[in-house]
């Protein structure tokens, strides 16, 4: 399974994810929103060079000329709410895709706030049987909700490859969604993955909580 990690080189990126993890620029949430949305956008570029081509004949006013576009079905899910302006930053790229959402997130199964499990109660999908999948998740932390997202997309067919498309991971998420992924037909692709977590499961030195960055504190 191939792990794409770009803070291994240099890019615009490193303008992005500096803004992002900087506490001064987290107070302009649009600024934040926006630079979330274009880490999806980059990403999505890259993505799209590992898809399947075939050269079309396309007619210009002034003659014909072959140029290869994508044969790539693409399913773009997301996994709801802080995956949402990554997402918005894949589907200006892949302006064609289907769509899906996922609502799982994850909840404090103790009082110290040391445990963490995941609950998923709300999906829209169309099958994702045949289709080149992308999930799109800002955060891979733990990996529960990222894992939990693709069982229940699962469920609707088997995909032609699986894209797991994420800002900021940890080897431990990215642990649990190797195991939980078909390990012949899956990428996952980071900004950045930082060493670990904290007592809390959130990401060290990461940026904090994205949703709650992205569109204000929840109760």
């Amino acid at each position: 399974m191939n792990i794409i990690n770009f803070a291994e080189q240099n890019s615009i990126l490193n303008q992005f994810m500096a803004e992002l993890r900087d506490k001064k620029y987290q107070q302009n949430r649009l600024l934040f929103r926006n630079n979330i949305l274009r880490i999806g956008e980059l990403m999505a570029y890259e993505i799209s060079k590992t898809f399947n081509y075939k050269p079309k004949t396309i007619t210009t006013p002034l003659g014909t000329i072959d140029i290869p576009l994508s044969k790539d079905d693409v399913l773009l899910a997301t996994v709801l709410r802080a995956g949402l302006p990554f997402h918005e930053g894949f589907l200006r790229v892949f302006d064609r895709a289907q769509c899906a959402f996922v609502s799982a997130y994850r909840m404090y199964t103790n009082r110290e706030h040391t445990e963490v499990g995941v609950h998923a109660e709300y999906m829209a999908t169309p099958s994702i049987k045949g289709k080149t999948l992308i999930i799109a998740d800002p955060m891979l932390a733990t990996g529960g909700s990222m894992a939990a997202a693709y069982e229940a997309l699962a469920k609707t067919g088997s995909p032609a490859h699986v894209h797991i498309a994420s800002v900021i991971g940890t080897p431990e998420g990215i642990d649990v969604v190797k195991n939980a992924l078909p390990e012949d037909k899956a990428t996952i692709w980071c900004a950045a993955i930082d060493p670990g977590m904290n007592e809390h499961k959130y990401i060290v030195p990461g940026f904090g909580d994205c949703g709650d960055l992205c569109y204000g504190e929840k109760l």
